[in-house]
């Protein structure tokens, strides 16, 4: 039988494409995620515009300099520590020589019993062969005694001082331990303020550094102009006071020569004789004192002069370099005055005086923490060493916040 033809129609295969599940979702994944990213990062920071850098900089340059009078306090107390110590030192070797040869007398005398026995006086006495001997005996042996007891006195007294003094060497060394701990904190802070300030200047850019040029010369103009103010006013007053003294000096004269007139020449010399010591003194007096300082601050101004050019170097007080309070002291140094070390102790030095009656070789302290010092110098301007990277220089006293002045002599 004929095998029939199927009548069905071949099925025919279709290809059915299924998307990448994989792929599409890793795509997804990574746009949400940088979406997500975009959205919760934190906005750059604002670079700071420049007068706050330069605040932060001034800023930063005042805490170094208070760190360095914290680093010159230390130093100084260090060095007198180290001096004290070295003396106590010195005489604790000399009181144990003492000691020792207290120990050495000693010994002699214990020797010498141990030779003679220890015979008990009784018996001494009855084995004499002379009894006037045994009482001659007994006075040396008395007198041996004393002296030995003076010696063991002398062994303890000296015993005794030493261990005092021993005491006091190590107490003043732990005090020179801590000071020198103090001192490398502060020359550590001092070095950190600067690295933070190069820091801040470093990331500047050309334009950014020009910037901060024109506003340190436009504080300096600012600072300049009140010193300019200040000094008119001071000559003002100059002015003043001088022509008062004028006008005092002739209504004396009139005075004498109406009281006078009419007396004789007897009585005229009797009056001008009483009012010349009168003047004489009231004027000597003031013009000597103040012709004392101004000799001594003619001394100071020419030697902070001399030292204009010389780097600012913390804890430096010469001859090569200084930092504010080196200056100060040094200067003052040349006109016979010691002043202390730090801008916090040289404040306290003679006596206050108003910014407006300042006069050449006073001294001006800036800023709350009293960090700063300069020299006056007449005009409303001062000599001082400024900070590190500027050289001592003459510079308005309005530069810096003024805390106060005093005249050290």
């Amino acid at each position: 039988m004929p095998v029939l033809a199927s009548h069905r129609k071949p099925r025919t295969k279709v290809r059915t494409t299924t998307p990448a599940v994989g792929f599409t979702t890793a795509a997804l994944a990574s746009v949400t995620l940088l979406s997500t990213q975009s959205a919760t990062a934190a906005p750059a920071e604002p670079k700071p515009a420049i007068e706050d850098v330069q605040k932060k900089v001034d800023e930063l340059y005042r805490q170094a300099g208070s760190a360095t009078q914290q680093y010159n306090r230390a130093k100084a107390a260090s060095t007198a520590q180290r001096t004290k110590v070295d003396t106590l030192l010195s005489d604790v070797a000399k009181r144990t020589e003492k000691i020792n040869e207290a120990r050495r007398e000693l010994g002699a005398f214990a020797a010498e019993q141990y030779r003679t026995g220890g015979i008990a006086p009784t018996a001494t006495f009855f084995l004499a062969d002379d009894p006037q001997a045994y009482f001659d005996q007994s006075r040396l042996m008395s007198r041996s005694t004393e002296r030995q007891q003076k010696a063991v006195d002398d062994f303890r007294t000296q015993q005794a001082a030493a261990s005092k003094k021993r005491a006091e060497a190590v107490q003043s060394l732990e005090s020179l331990t801590e000071t020198q701990t103090t001192l490398r904190s502060s020359k550590q802070k001092v070095q950190n303020k600067l690295t933070e300030a190069r820091s801040l200047l470093a990331k500047l850019t050309a334009e950014e550094k020009a910037r901060l040029a024109e506003l340190e010369r436009k504080k300096e103009a600012e600072a300049k102009e009140k010193a300019e103010k200040l000094a008119r006013r001071q000559a003002a007053e100059a002015k003043e006071r001088e022509e008062r003294k004028a006008a005092e000096k002739k209504a004396r004269e009139e005075a004498a020569k109406e009281s006078g007139g009419d007396s004789g020449s007897g009585s005229g010399s009797g009056t001008g004789t009483g009012t010349s010591p009168g003047s004489g003194t009231g004027t000597g007096t003031g013009t000597g004192a103040d012709s004392s300082y101004a000799a001594k601050a003619e001394k100071v101004l020419a030697f902070a002069r001399a030292q204009i050019g010389k780097p600012y170097v913390w804890g430096a007080s010469g001859p090569a370099s200084y930092d504010c309070s080196g200056l100060t002291q040094a200067a003052w140094r040349e006109a016979g005055v010691t002043l202390p070390r730090t801008t916090w102790d040289q404040v306290k030095v003679g006596t206050r005086v108003a910014t407006s009656d300042l006069q050449p070789g006073d001294l001006v302290f800036f800023y709350d923490d009293i960090s700063h010092v300069g020299i006056y110098k007449g005009d409303g301007m001062m000599i001082h060493a400024p900070k590190p990277g500027a050289n001592v220089r003459e510079e308005s006293i309005y530069y810096m916040p003024i805390y106060g002045s005093v005249r050290p002599a």
